[in-house]
């Protein structure tokens, strides 16, 4: 069979499922009246995918074109899922680099760019969107190709061919189109991959081996092994080998082959050398381990993973309210599903608490922990969880930390507030320049600890406008630590209900949590501080009742509605003295210790 393997790779919202879309439907992979033929981001399925509009697993699909199969690999387009990227790109023989036309390569397209060229990758670059008003394809293809000409590794990576695209109406061109109305399609997009993308290698003679680089969990079928098969032929009945890299970690036999065909698994009696195939049979399998014959007990180098950054405590829930809200709650049942997450989400680090109960768990980014904690809580788990802490290490025999490279895209009347901000937190320009649209582009170079809740602060100081993103640029020496940067708390004092009554309050000290009629605990957070300091709250207290009547006692109360915070908002707010309570129903913020005696104890109190 004749075989293309391609990963779609992007940055974060340019495009490219929406691209696989159209892939999916002009190759009939769907009935006309199939309900795909009507849905966007079909490979999109999961629901925290669709609620925030981007990628967060690797997926891969296929379709049929002419005689050619042609296997899709969809890639995260977000920094904190690079791990995704690193352990599926290994899988394909040549990607589709899509790129915004308005806002041209940013870093995440740096990051998928460098990964490709480092597995020797054919690139084909898509500029996509260009019938956006502030469309600038040329200056983008320049922009790319100045890119190119840092990262590429020989002089054979600076020749790529260039497509033009509108992805949501599912046309390509292979030269920019004078006219964007013209009827047209995605033939030159697939004429492009049948060209210049290389067919796998076929060594059909040579045992069975293959790479694991994901995995997949049906209750009926157990685990599916998936990868590309580099050498050899698998059936199902067929004996094999499971080895991490050169160490055997069992024998089994084959259970079933499957093969893709679209969205779904189709049973097949012979997996070919270049496929992608999914195996069964082999329940306690990893990502990275080599499945081969056994007449070649030998395996692949294992799959080597940039380090977390970020490192953050998951315990189980000590609130008041603990166990009402989730039906898993103890540390026994979050330990094991902590471990089944390791499994498929080899970004991910987890190690037992050295100081207390609870787990350590490290990742490569806030986002990257916060989908973590959704999913968790979404299955019914409750647990708590504190401040993000950026992993530090020895370089050369000096404490170092993490920095990163943030670029910022923003109206020229945000750009005080950026600069104040980033200054605040020491950051370095690096560059900036503003186009001919008004947009200014802003570099810097800053180090994660002080990035931390920038995301947040900036979203609010810029009413959601303008666009950033990150990469990590390596280890330096420590700088100086900012200070906290937001204002204090106000800590509820009483158990009990809050009342309308004490919110009035609230008030007129800040901003509340919470609003009447919410349960609520000593050492809760119900709202921030207008100044620096902790304040301590009767947020119970109702009003005394009199036989008096007053002017004023029937006007109703007027409360502001309560600010409402995602988790990953969650996360960038909390100190170090503080903690986020996790349920499938809430999220509450709370002091470490809840009474005010232990916090005078422990030298943190409020007023």
């Amino acid at each position: 069979m004749d075989i293309r393997n391609v990963a779609i790779v992007a940055h974060v919202d340019h495009g490219k499922t929406t691209l696989v879309d159209g892939m999916l439907k002009q190759t009939h992979t769907f009935r006309d009246n199939q309900a795909e033929m009507t849905q966007t981001t079909i490979l999109d399925s999961n629901a925290l995918e669709r609620e925030k509009g981007i990628t967060i697993l690797a997926k891969n699909t296929a379709v049929m074109y002419h005689q050619t199969k042609i296997n899709i690999i969809d890639t995260p387009g977000h920094a904190d899922f690079s791990g995704e990227v690193e352990r599926v790109i290994n899988m394909a023989d040549g990607a589709l680099l899509v790129i915004d036309a308005a806002e041209g390569p940013l870093p995440q397209t740096q990051f998928v760019l460098q990964k490709a060229l480092e597995h020797n990758l054919k690139i084909i670059v898509v500029i996509n969107k260009i019938d956006r008003k502030d469309a600038r394809p040329a200056e983008v293809l320049h922009e790319t190709e100045e890119l190119f000409l840092h990262m590429a590794h020989h002089a054979g990576h600076l020749d790529f061919p260039v497509l033009y695209a509108i992805g949501r109406e599912e046309k390509a061109w292979d030269e920019y189109p004078a006219d964007m109305t013209q009827k047209t399609d995605l033939k030159a997009l697939f004429e492009a991959i049948l060209t210049y993308i290389p067919a796998p290698e076929v060594v059909a003679d040579k045992p069975f081996k293959m790479l694991v680089s994901t995995l997949d969990f049906d209750s009926h079928k157990g685990s599916f092994a998936i990868g590309k098969i580099a050498q050899g032929t698998v059936r199902p009945g067929q004996k094999v080998v499971q080895m991490r890299e050169d160490k055997k970690l069992g024998a089994f036999t084959v259970a079933e082959v499957f093969t893709s065909v679209g969205l779904k698994r189709v049973p097949t009696e012979l997996g070919e050398t270049g496929d992608i195939v999914a195996i069964t049979g082999i329940s306690d399998v990893g990502i990275g381990q080599t499945l081969t014959d056994p007449s070649d007990p030998t395996g692949f180098p294992d799959i080597v993973l940039e380090e977390p950054t970020l490192k953050i405590l998951v315990a189980p829930n000590t609130s008041p309210m603990a166990g009402r809200e989730g039906k898993f709650s103890t540390a026994r049942q979050l330990q094991e599903r902590l471990i089944k997450e390791k499994k498929t989400n080899i970004g991910i680090r987890i190690t037992e608490n050295p100081e207390g109960t609870g787990f350590i768990v490290a990742g490569r980014g806030e986002l990257h922990l916060a989908i973590l904690f959704e999913n968790l809580r979404r299955e019914g788990y409750e647990f708590q969880v504190g401040k993000p802490e950026v992993i530090l290490k020895e370089v050369n025999g000096v404490s170092a930390e993490p920095f990163e490279e943030i670029t910022i895209e923003i109206g020229s009347e945000y750009v005080g507030v950026i600069s104040e901000e980033l200054g605040r937190r020491r950051a370095i320009m690096l560059d900036t320049h503003t186009n001919q649209r008004g947009i200014t582009k802003m570099v810097y170079k800053v180090s994660s600890r002080n990035l931390l809740g920038f995301r947040g602060d900036i979203l609010t100081k810029t009413r959601g406008n303008g666009i950033f993103a990150t990469q990590i640029i390596g280890y330096f020496p420590l700088t100086p630590h900012i200070s906290k940067l937001r204002n204090g708390v106000l800590v509820a004092i009483e158990s009990g209900k809050s009342s309308g009554y004490a919110l009035t309050t609230v008030q007129e000290r800040g901003r509340a949590f919470v609003g009447p009629g919410v349960p609520v605990y000593e050492g809760m957070i119900i709202g921030i501080n207008n100044r620096q300091d902790d304040i301590d709250i009767n947020v119970c207290k109702t009003k005394k009742l009199t036989n008096i009547h007053s002017a004023n006692a029937d006007i109703a109360i007027q409360l502001d509605p309560p600010v409402v915070f995602s988790l990953e908002q969650c996360l960038d707010f909390i100190e170090e003295d503080e903690l986020l309570e996790v349920t499938p129903k809430s999220l509450r913020l709370r002091k470490k210790y809840l009474s005010k005696i232990d916090r005078v104890r422990h030298g943190r109190t409020s007023k």
